[in-house]
């Protein structure tokens, strides 16, 4: 529970403002295909929320695909931002919601995106100027569910994590901005939806980027 007011606000990107779940999944299995390997039926959850050094190792390590992490990583990375050029996948009411709870709070970005994808993203939509403190799971210790991505957020925010909300949609999303301390308001992804349990860390639960209002949020953050 947010205590004596909310102070800021902090999204995900992937999955929240980007319907890009599933591109990073058809874009990854690319890459398992065309070596030869297997998907592991667990892959797909496994990796949503890791940063990239935790997935590019997942991928040569658990699913087999060849070569270095950093060399599996960078053949994904590319693909994605051949795919952002190609059609941004900005979900409906995404530039709507940043705009609105921008007038009133600063926005922080906690994403397990890359750094190039996260500027890729920012500056095509014409959202950078709205997040003055962006981080990418890659520039911290771990990836989620590890708190340290939406604590350096709020830190470089100025803000107490009992005064953040997070925007998040998926378990180890969810997981990592509840063991920062923020308030956690959860859009379930439909394609990849949480499990119960993290989901049970949210104090809201909408359905889409069109219900979160100023008054939503505000409501989140009052004592008693």
């Amino acid at each position: 529970m947010v205590t004596d007011g909310v102070q800021a606000v902090v999204f995900d990107l992937d999955g929240v403002l980007v319907d890009s779940e599933g591109l990073w999944d058809v874009v990854r299995r690319g890459v398992a295909a065309e070596a030869g390997r297997p998907w592991p039926a667990q892959a797909t959850r496994a990796m949503q929320g890791m940063s990239t050094a935790e997935w590019s190792a997942y991928l040569t390590e658990v699913v087999g695909v060849p070569g270095a992490p950093q060399q599996v990583a960078a053949t994904v990375v590319e693909r994605m931002a051949a795919q952002y050029h190609a059609r941004l996948p900005l979900y409906p009411g995404a530039l709507e919601v940043v705009q609105r709870l921008g007038r009133r709070w600063p926005l922080g970005l906690a994403s397990s995106s890359p750094r190039r994808l996260i500027d890729t993203v920012l500056q095509a939509a014409g959202l950078a100027r709205w997040f003055p403190v962006s981080i990418s799971t890659e520039e911290v210790e771990a990836g989620k569910p590890s708190p340290v991505v939406y604590q350096t957020v709020v830190q470089r925010l100025g803000v107490d994590p009992s005064r953040a909300i997070a925007i998040e949609d998926s378990s180890n999303g969810l997981r990592s901005a509840a063991a920062a301390g923020l308030g956690v308001l959860a859009v379930p992804n439909a394609a990849f939806p949480p499990s119960e349990d993290a989901l049970a860390l949210a104090e809201v639960v909408v359905d889409s980027l069109q219900e979160i209002t100023p008054e939503l949020v505000a409501s989140m953050g009052r004592s008693g």
